[in-house]
């Protein structure tokens, strides 16, 4: 039996393949700014000083929302639960008296913890507000800082430590076998 090979054969064959790789370049773009973007489950906890920490983060496929433990003057912990509009309600007034110059976000941190309002808005801001918003908080110095010392929670130390060399690292093998590389610079191609 002969087998007879085309050109035009030859070109459907890499055209499909082109279009195989742009996809799965796309859908990998995809996959890495979903977790930026995500929803966020939060337990937030009041100290004695009477402010606030994380001590678990998380995202969620669900609507972000939190529980705040809160200890009362006789030290009963009381737990309640903020749905996602009360705690969008909190992180846009903070994020309003943050572009007034009137929040604690916008000095540097003096002591663990924060009000309740500064942080949600450092932690979820950007899921809570839009991502316009989350890249301003994660462009700004002091609110990083705030992060840092107010978020104990092991997916926050985990992303903040590893972030770049994860992203580094974790590159996927395209069609063809080699390691796509990760650019923190956009294009638009195949509409990806």
């Amino acid at each position: 039996m002969k087998h007879v090979v085309s050109a035009k054969n030859i070109m459907l064959g890499a055209t499909g393949l082109a279009v195989l790789s742009a996809l799965s370049g796309c859908q990998s773009h995809q996959e890495e700014q979903k977790p930026e973007g995500a929803n966020k489950f939060l337990v937030v906890e009041q100290q004695t000083s009477g402010k606030y920490v994380i001590i678990e983060e998380m995202p969620t496929t669900g609507p972000s929302r939190a529980i705040i433990r809160e200890t009362d003057q006789n030290g009963t912990v009381r737990e309640r639960v903020l749905t996602e509009a009360e705690m969008k309600t909190l992180a846009d007034q903070e994020y309003k008296k943050m572009q007034e110059g009137k929040s604690e976000l916008n000095a540097e941190p003096h002591g663990e913890g924060m009000g309740l309002a500064g942080t949600i808005l450092a932690a979820a801001g950007g899921a809570l507000l839009g991502n316009m918003i989350g890249n301003a908080l994660m462009n700004n110095k002091n609110v990083q800082r705030h992060q840092d010392v107010s978020n104990r929670s092991a997916y926050h130390q985990s992303a903040g430590a590893g972030g770049a060399s994860s992203t580094a690292n974790s590159g996927k093998k395209s069609f063809f076998g080699n390691k796509s590389a990760s650019s923190t610079s956009s294009s638009s191609s195949y509409g990806g």
